[in-house]
């Protein structure tokens, strides 16, 4: 017989599950229902969650546009699951993301569908580029996070994460991402110098990988100057250009794509985490047609293309991406957001803070993991989700849902700015 406490309580989880569990630690409830920006737990109690999934749900929890398209599909004996065979659903959603998103920017791609993770994008993504280029090198950068699976691993700085795979990670080479140097100094040149100097030790590498703002890594991000002297290097010598857009990019920065305001041509894209519009699994590579080297079978997975998924991605292209109306929401979201972010900081100089980000990908670097960790922990408390990253943990970072309106949006500011306030 089960416990008579394990329905509304924790006890499951910590008994049944394994110690890798994270999300769970820090925020200790046992959640329940979800609607746009607003999570509800067992008792009843709500919360505005400005985490997102991650930056899975930029449409926010349970759009219902998007959830009447899944579910008229599951009611038409729609087909859920068909390795990469042809189906209805991956061609409507590839002709509609081509003509709303690809076309709309000049931007001429082939579709690969990895799956289900951002992880398995990167995988297949670093595969590519040393296929194609023959070279086996990666060059990426310092505080960037590409996933925990091996090849993935091998990309990511984070040393906890690198630590746990038991064995040294090979076949890349991290370089200091812009502003690692502090502002004023373009690490770019260090880079092209390194790659132009024979004697370096550094080889050609068949592809930089990079976020165009590190989101695990402390939200920093990169200048349209850096990236377009990178993609400039990289034209130069041959290197072909990743960027990982699986957190910054379905239209978290304003943009469908995190690089637009820098005006460069990736070799290779990677999404997933918002691609589906709802929190289903999808992972998609887009890729140069002239890169599209691969044969038959040669890169493969059993859940690529999640015909579900494709639903709802489709649905989320036509609700939000046939005009500009979300992009212009976005931006001026973000505006608030980093408005009312310097004026916590400016109201207690005392504690160091500082705000970085772009759009609705924002971060309150408190210069130490024990005063963030204090903050977050009361600001839960008050009804706030919001998680930390960086290097030492010590930013808060802040993915609410594209969508949310600016009441609730005002609510989290105010409860971030208690939660600072009574850090003792």
């Amino acid at each position: 017989m089960l416990q008579e406490s394990s329905s509304n309580s924790l006890f499951a989880f910590e008994t049944l599950e394994s110690n890798v569990r994270s999300y769970s630690r820090s925020f200790p409830v046992v959640f329940r229902k979800a609607a746009g920006a607003i999570l509800e737990d067992e008792n009843g109690c709500e919360f505005i969650d400005f985490l997102s999934g991650a930056s899975v749900l930029n449409y926010g929890h349970n759009d219902p546009y998007i959830l009447n398209d899944a579910v008229e599909y599951l009611k038409s004996n729609g087909i859920i699951h068909a390795l990469d065979m042809a189906t209805s659903a991956k061609r409507e959603f590839m002709e509609y993301f081509d003509e709303i998103i690809l076309r709309q920017r000049g931007l001429a791609y082939k579709f690969q569908f990895a799956g289900p993770t951002g992880a398995n994008a990167v995988e297949a993504a670093l595969k590519l580029a040393r296929k194609a280029t023959g070279r086996h090198s990666i060059i990426s950068f310092t505080n960037g996070y590409h996933g925990v699976s091996l090849g993935a691993l091998a990309v990511t700085g984070n040393r906890y994460c690198r630590d746990a795979a038991g064995l040294p990670a090979g076949g890349a080479v991290f370089m200091p991402y812009d502003g690692y140097w502090g502002a004023g100094k373009d690490t770019s040149e260090y880079l092209d110098r390194v790659l132009a100097d024979a004697s370096s030790g550094v080889d050609l590498p068949a592809a930089i990988i990079l976020e165009t703002i590190q989101g695990e890594g402390g939200i920093n991000p990169a200048s349209k100057d850096w990236l377009q002297s990178l993609e400039r290097l990289c034209r130069k010598s041959g290197i072909l250009l990743i960027v990982d857009d699986i957190q910054a990019g379905c239209g978290r920065t304003g943009d469908f794509f995190s690089f637009e305001f820098a005006d460069i041509r990736p070799d290779i894209v990677l999404l997933s985490k918002s691609l589906s519009g709802c929190g289903l699994p999808l992972s998609l590579l887009l890729l140069k047609p002239e890169l599209d080297l691969w044969r038959p079978g040669e890169h493969s997975g059993t859940f690529r293309g999640n015909s579900l998924a494709l639903v709802t991605g489709t649905a989320a292209l036509q609700k939000y991406w046939t005009n500009e109306t979300l992009s212009n929401e976005v931006i001026e979201s973000g505006l608030i957001m980093t408005e009312r972010l310097r004026e916590v900081a400016q109201n207690n100089r005392d504690l160091n803070l500082s705000v970085r980000g772009r759009g609705m990908m924002l971060g309150l670097d408190c210069s130490t993991g024990k005063l963030a960790k204090k903050i977050v922990r009361q600001a839960f408390e008050d009804g706030l989700v919001v998680e930390r990253c960086g290097a030492e943990d010590q930013v808060i970072k802040f993915l609410p849902p594209l969508n949310i309106d600016r009441q609730t949006l005002q609510r989290g500011l105010d409860i971030l700015d208690r939660a600072v306030h009574a850090r003792a």
